[in-house]
């Protein structure tokens, strides 16, 4: 099924740009990494050692400060269920790929401990890095609760996907979606995607893969949803993908106000320690 044509240009509203996001189809995932290379191509993403791991046909592993689009080769099936076992036996070898992106998520943690405010939230409703401004502090590293966001060791700042912020300025797709020869990367508006993607999901339930689901389209989870979303024919740790992220800076007010408190019943019992020493003197 061809899906309908991709946007050229974010559309602009009276309250400004659309929210802009990705939606990955790892159905018609190849794995043939053109993703990957053109976002290396626009972006000048260094080349990263493309290291043979032996057993994978994935030469480059992980996200990383240069890898800012990953295709996961997953060539071995998970371990099955009691129920799937016996089914399992006639399987073989199933290969399941998937390329994985920054997740721009809705609340994005990486952008409440940002002491610089290198990182920041575009127009679009994208985050991406000012290397300008950048520190190399690396908060934001641990703060991802996806692992997206890493630091080169040449100058210690931090890079990862912008969605390719300059092209979407310039009413262009991004290189990663463009050079997409299946359209398992779609680009769109965030609204039309989700509703393109439960389409796309009841298609594949059809075709006989009932453990399909969308991973990241609910405003409800952990991180409010995400502006870079999946449809996965497996679990999420399957992809190496946290089955219930959430944002990891939620506990930062109330862990603010327990300081607070703390501090104001410190400074009260010098106070009143002051004033007794005085009266005493």
């Amino acid at each position: 099924m061809r899906h309908p044509p991709r946007p050229e240009a974010p559309p602009v509203t009276a309250a400004g740009p659309t929210r802009m996001g990705f939606f990955t189809d790892t159905s018609v995932c190849i794995g043939c990494k053109a993703c990957e290379v053109a976002c290396k191509e626009w972006n000048d993403v260094p080349e990263d050692g493309l290291d043979f791991l032996a057993t994978s046909y994935d030469n480059t592993g992980a996200l990383g400060a240069d890898t800012w689009r990953h295709v996961a080769f997953l060539e071995r099936p998970p371990v099955p269920t009691a129920g799937e076992r016996e089914a399992a036996k006639d399987s073989g070898i199933r290969w399941l790929m998937s390329s994985d992106v920054c997740k721009h998520c809705t609340h994005a943690a990486c952008l409440d401990v940002c002491p610089t405010g290198a990182l920041f939230r575009t127009e679009f409703e994208t985050v991406v890095v000012q290397q300008d401004i950048c520190n190399g502090c690396g908060y934001c590293v641990p703060a991802c609760p996806f692992g997206v966001i890493d630091q080169r060791k040449a100058d210690g700042r931090v890079w990862k996907c912008t969605l390719c912020y300059d092209r979407l300025r310039s009413d262009m797709v991004p290189a990663c979606a463009k050079a997409c020869p299946t359209e398992s990367i779609q680009f769109g508006p965030l609204d039309e995607l989700r509703t393109r993607a439960a389409g796309r999901l009841a298609l594949v339930k059809e075709a006989g893969v009932p453990g399909a689901h969308l991973y990241g389209d609910d405003d409800t989870d952990g991180v409010g949803g995400f502006g870079a979303f999946f449809l996965l024919l497996d679990r999420p740790e399957v992809y190496g993908l946290p089955p219930d992220p959430v944002v990891t800076t939620r506990d930062l007010p109330a862990m603010w106000r327990s300081a607070g408190a703390a501090a104001a019943a410190l400074v009260g019992a010098v106070a009143v320690a002051f004033l007794s020493g005085g009266r005493r003197r």
